[in-house]
């Protein structure tokens, strides 16, 4: 039973609160967000689930009325929740948020946003959405009895029941003839996105799931490297570079100097270098996608296709390389557990955490700084000369949301495996320093700048060795800093000291240079017969 503090009082003071109520309700399932950021705001929208809400409350036996008032304030709690994700990660992250995907990985994602952002943040962030969740219980309880009462009541509940009726035949009208701008504007209703959710955790799950079509693995993969003249090939997944590196002004101006660096790299060490965009698997996140896509030359988007292909034996970029004679190798900063997907690419290697033996300063939750991956690389594995080529995968992790901090870079690669390779000072200006966590651009733009620089410096400090680079985007960024709508589309860069890589390259569509330019070439997975073809022994 509700208090009589919290019913409807006699007379016309009832008709205003009602219509606050109803105010309160339809904003707490309209609201829109505030990107790039957590944030919600006001939106001019109806909720047709309240009008269905209104018809059920006013219309239902007394008995089945008691039972739904009752539920009601639980069940519109989920509703807020559901707009709340299905607004925020799209504002954020630029996709969907799969509860059975993605959540998964939240403990990881709140384990990196720990790292990077101060405690007393994390406390109040915590006590924020406490308080938001206990409040949004709290008001639409509230809210919801005031219209049951007034739906109780003689003179309102046609009133309610009129209204209802108009905004739901309203809304079929729309459904049905989608006008381009329509009277009312509704927003999206929730539970098609629940019932969504439910569909993908069935199609998974439930007896009878349609098993995703991933095709054969394609013929390239028989072609031998062997125009690389033995020359190691690193595959680079630089975390988070997309097209929006080269397309938003402000990105491009900002990251020109790195870039220029990279490619006075390029030149000074007689090597070449061509580039292209293509299309990514996944968008903001699960860069594993990506990975796989290229590696297999099989296009995945989805987990379930990527779980589907894990269990299976197929042919791998790997494999190809392997018999060819090189020794294929997984560099793994950010692998900080067991990888038992691992045993699908059968490398020869895989260097995760402990095997890197990492004993600086901690950036951040990878910790681990890309240069001194690549550095300790050298060293596990030994010069050029005394071994047999590698195949490198390598997944960086500086440029991993949330994009700091960010080590400093050592011009002296000497010094990177040591004790001393950053100064003190330095090392705590950086960790001092405070996140913006609701603007992340600048801490973006601070980490690819490093990466690029860290690539021109690793092409100095080979410069004598056979080595092939192919640089590629596993994703764009979250789209708090890619924008809203971006593309999916990601730069690639080949770096060869082979002048027939380079010619053939761009005779199926690379530009000379640094610098992509659309279209792109196709899909992620579409690049394997492109770059073994191209790594194919020249003809005379």
């Amino acid at each position: 039973m509700r208090t009589p503090a919290l019913r409807l009082p006699r007379g016309w003071l009832a008709w205003p609160i009602v219509a606050v109520a109803l105010v309160l309700l339809n904003a707490s399932l309209t609201f829109a967000n505030v990107w790039p950021t957590p944030k919600v705001r006001w939106q001019n929208a109806l909720s047709i689930e309240l009008a269905v809400c209104v018809l059920l409350l006013s219309l239902l036996p007394p008995a089945a009325g008691s039972v739904l008032r009752r539920m009601l304030p639980a069940l519109w709690l989920a509703l807020v929740v559901g707009r709340y994700l299905d607004v925020t990660a799209p504002g954020l992250y630029g996709r969907d948020f799969n509860l059975y995907w993605d959540a998964p990985h939240l403990g990881n994602v709140i384990a990196m946003i720990s790292e990077a952002a101060p405690r007393w943040q994390l406390v109040l962030a915590g006590v924020a959405a406490l308080l938001a969740v206990t409040l949004a219980y709290v008001l639409s309880g509230v809210a919801l009895g005031w219209v049951g009462d007034g739906a109780e009541r003689p003179r309102l509940r046609p009133v309610l029941v009129s209204l209802a009726i108009a905004v739901v035949a309203v809304f079929t009208t729309q459904q049905v003839t989608s006008p381009e701008r329509p009277a009312l504007v509704f927003a999206d209703p929730v539970i098609p996105a629940y019932a969504q959710q439910v569909r993908s955790v069935v199609a998974m799950l439930g007896p009878g799931g349609v098993q995703p079509s991933l095709g054969a693995s394609p013929a390239a993969l028989a072609i031998s490297p062997d125009g690389l003249g033995g020359s190691d090939v690193y595959l680079i997944f630089v975390e988070s570079y997309g097209a929006i590196a080269f397309e938003a002004p402000a990105f491009a101006a900002a990251l020109a100097p790195s870039r220029a660096a990279f490619e006075s790299a390029v030149r000074d060490t007689d090597r070449l270098v061509v580039s292209a965009y293509v299309e990514s698997p996944t968008f903001g996140a699960s860069s594993w996608l990506a990975h796989l896509s290229l590696i297999s030359g099989i296009s995945v988007r989805d987990q379930y296709s990527y779980q589907s292909l894990m269990v299976q034996q197929r042919e791998t970029l790997g494999t190809t390389f392997a018999r060819a004679g090189y020794r294929t190798v997984a560099l793994m900063p950010g692998m900080r557990q067991a990888w038992p997907e691992g045993a699908f690419y059968r490398y020869d290697a895989m260097y995760g955490r402990d095997e890197l033996a990492y004993m600086g300063p901690r950036f951040g939750w990878w910790s681990i700084p890309d240069q001194y991956a690549l550095a300790k690389l050298d060293a596990l594995e030994g010069p050029h000369r005394s071994r047999a080529p590698l195949f490198v995968v390598f997944p960086t992790s500086t440029t991993h949301a949330p994009f700091g901090p960010v080590a400093p870079y050592q011009p002296d690669w000497s010094k990177v495996l040591t004790a001393d390779a950053y100064d003190p000072e330095e090392v705590a200006r950086i960790l001092a320093r405070t996140p913006d966590l609701t603007n992340l651009s600048a801490d973006y733009l601070h980490a690819m700048s490093y990466e690029f620089t860290t690539f021109a410096g690793y092409l100095r400090e080979r410069a004598t060795d056979e080595l092939t680079m192919i640089l590629v985007g596993d994703h764009q960024p979250p789209a708090a800093v890619s924008g809203k709508d971006a593309p999916w589309t990601v730069p690639v860069h080949i770096v060869t000291p082979n002048r027939h890589v380079s010619d053939r390259l761009l005779a199926q569509g690379f530009r000379a240079g640094a610098t992509p330019a659309r279209p792109s070439l196709g899909e992620m997975h579409e690049l394997v017969p492109i770059l073994l073809s191209s790594f194919a022994e020249p003809r005379e």
